[in-house]
């Protein structure tokens, strides 16, 4: 099929896919990104054989990956993420990367260190944007425990992307490190830049254009992420980094700029994000994903379910050891599974991984398919643990975020 037919079924699998969600959610609360991609995979060549790739679908794909890493750049708060929570969160990643380079250095069969990178970054990863919506709903994102999992899924995040950009380059690590220095100090400018007073006639400017044709703080959110991106791209660095770099700078430029209008324009880039590119890619991923590699035998589908033990052993097991003591044991549990809650990063990975001939298309498959069940089951899991701590009442408040979720932006 050509890539305007393509396109098309990409898109209704997009607008299917909610409903579904909408449909099982009062017996199952099913992440809507797993409708996405098993939609993907239906539509794709390995089921139907109904839809491809191309380069226009791949480049759409690419800007919804980095949208969806923009948006939980976005969501990060300075404010509450900082001191011992951060601390904690930082060291903990860190023993995730030792422990995943060890064990995926081991698992490489051959291919040495150079190919556990790409495992060993893929298993330090935490999905922040598949859990930020779930937190929200439940409440549970204004708390506490809501503090503790932003700095460590802000880390699971960030650290995953240092790391590939440091080690996935193909440069020597003191070469990359020198442009990832260079980037720092070019987004702590930013950052300075994002903090200063702004003069009047700009929060005049916002309102006045937030419900026109002009768009103007629309317009400016999108030139601060393409600008971040480029700035990637030229310093040879993963375009993610950029891309979360330019949520974190947003918040800062709309929130001193214009308060008040903030949340509209967040919610018109969410609309842009969740409406159309952030889909697009989950369902780009379902159509790529190497289905005949998994269901073949032999060791991807061994791995699979070995991955998913290794989310929990690699990123879960640290983050039990170093939350704060203020958690209780119910909460604690929680954060290991949301923490250790891993998808788009992994597919990032991964695809790199067998662009570079690293990995093979089963071993892909086995990671990316580890990651789908992550993002379905430890949520669900983490929920009710939460709710067992909070006791009736918590169970009741779990029921109306399931029962509430039935848009992209308001649930994964």
């Amino acid at each position: 099929m050509d890539h305007s037919g393509s396109l098309v079924l990409i898109m209704a699998a997009a607008v299917l896919a909610p409903l579904l969600a909408y449909g099982v959610s009062r017996w199952l609360s099913v992440p809507l990104v797993i409708f996405e991609i098993l939609l993907g995979i239906l539509i794709g060549p390995d089921v139907l054989g109904w839809a491809g790739t191309g380069e226009v679908i791949d480049v759409l794909s690419q800007l919804g990956l980095a949208m969806l890493i923009f948006l939980a750049g976005y969501e990060i708060r300075f404010d509450r993420v900082r001191g011992d929570t951060l601390k904690r969160s930082v060291w903990a990643w860190l023993i995730a990367l030792a422990l995943g380079l060890g064990i995926g250095t081991l698992l490489a069969q051959g291919g040495g260190f150079a190919k556990g990178v790409y495992v060993g970054t893929a298993l330090t990863s935490t999905a922040l944007g598949a859990v930020l919506p779930i937190l929200r709903d439940t409440g549970d994102l204004q708390g506490r425990f809501g503090t503790v999992m932003m700095a460590m899924g802000a880390v699971g995040e960030f650290g995953p992307i240092i790391a590939m950009s440091l080690l996935l380059s193909g440069r020597a690590p003191a070469g990359s490190a020198a442009l990832l220095v260079i980037f720092a100090l070019l987004t702590a400018a930013a950052v300075f830049w994002a903090l200063r007073p702004k003069p009047p006639w700009l929060s005049r400017v916002i309102a006045r254009t937030l419900h026109s044709s002009a768009q103007f703080a629309v317009r400016l959110v999108l030139l601060l992420l393409v600008a971040m991106l480029a700035l990637s791209e030229v310093l040879g660095l993963d375009v993610l980094l950029g891309a979360f770099a330019a949520g974190l700078i947003t918040r800062l430029v709309l929130e001193g700029a214009a308060p008040e209008s903030s949340g509209t324009v967040l919610s018109k880039v969410e609309a842009m994000g969740f409406g159309f590119l952030v889909p697009l890619f989950f369902v780009v991923t379902g159509i790529e994903f190497d289905l005949r590699a998994l269901l073949s035998g032999g060791r991807p589908l061994v791995l699979l379910p070995a991955f998913l033990l290794l989310f929990l052993v690699v990123r879960g097991l640290p983050i039990r050891l170093l939350a704060p003591r203020d958690l209780g044991r119910p909460e604690r549990s929680a954060l290991v599974l949301f923490g250790s809650t891993a998808l788009p990063l992994v597919v990032a990975i991964t695809t790199l991984g067998v662009d570079d001939g690293m990995m093979t298309p089963g071993e892909a498959a086995a990671l990316v398919g580890a990651g789908m069940v992550s993002v379905l089951v430890f949520p669900l899991v983490g929920l009710r643990l939460l709710a067992r701590g909070r006791g009736p009442e918590g169970a009741e408040v779990v029921r109306a975020g399931r029962a509430g979720r039935v848009s992209e932006g308001e649930s994964w």
